[in-house]
């Protein structure tokens, strides 16, 4: 699963997300990739970004991605999609998340397109 274009990445996420699919996210992002997860928490790396993703994906839920923005210049394209998460936390009860992102992908040499830093949580984030 990969995106040949920098739009399909949001739909591809959505799908993997939802899929269950932790191979499949971890397809869309550099090996060096940074996800920022949580606001003030940064995941540098294929490592680190899987247990986040493996953080959000035990919630059990269903993830809506909405397309706010791709612009692209070359090989790189700055992205922008609402999120809406619903879920069930480790207590058990229900769980919301949501935010407005600013992302980053890059071609590939393949000709495909992969996050080099996905910032999840946008200007709700904090610089560390």
């Amino acid at each position: 699963m990969s995106a040949t274009t920098p739009e399909q990445i949001h739909r591809l996420f959505e799908e993997a997300f939802n899929a269950g699919d932790l191979d499949g996210l971890m397809e869309l992002y550099e090996s060096n990739a940074a996800l920022i997860a949580q606001p003030g928490s940064v995941a540098h790396g294929s490592e680190q970004a899987r247990a986040a993703l493996q953080g959000f994906l035990a919630l059990k839920g269903r993830i809506m991605l909405n397309t706010k923005l791709v612009f692209t210049v070359g090989d790189l394209a700055y992205l922008s999609n609402t999120w809406s998460l619903s879920g069930t936390g480790p207590d058990g009860n229900p769980v919301s998340l949501g935010a407005t992102t600013a992302e980053v992908a890059r071609r590939q040499a393949d000709g495909s397109w992969r996050y080099v830093i996905d910032n999840a949580w946008g200007d709700q984030a904090v610089a560390g």
